[in-house]
């Protein structure tokens, strides 16, 4: 077994500083550094894996193509599909709500119309 000296400082086994052995064309023995594994996104919401987004570094995220962070939707990238429903259908059932209670007041000021109109003949 050949000895191997470290290319960097650091000489704990961290999770920062990983190392594989590899040979080189020289018939040397090396270490080469691992970078970390990317993780795929996180839904805001449910903090489900987003389907259809590559894992990556920050870093490495910076420098990818919008079509490999986002998918085409509305939240896309952010956001799962179920979480966008929910919030379509919560924003549609809270503008419902507001025009019946904008209906229910109005109805109510029809009937103190007619009560008041009713009281003073």
């Amino acid at each position: 077994m050949q000895r191997l000296t470290l290319r960097r400082r650091l000489s704990y086994n961290t999770e920062s500083n990983k190392r594989k052995k590899v040979k080189t064309p020289g018939g040397r023995v090396v270490y080469i550094y691992l970078k970390k594994r990317g993780k795929v996104p996180k839904c805001g919401d449910c903090k489900a894996k987003l389907p259809g987004i590559k894992p990556s570094r920050p870093r490495q995220r910076s420098s990818m193509s919008k079509r490999l962070k986002t998918v085409n939707r509305a939240y896309g990238g952010t956001r799962c599909h179920k979480c966008v429903r929910n919030r379509v259908i919560r924003a549609f059932m809270m503008e419902e709500q507001k025009v019946l209670n904008q209906l229910v007041k109005e109805q109510r000021r029809k009937e103190r119309r007619a009560a008041a109109h009713v009281t003073k003949k």
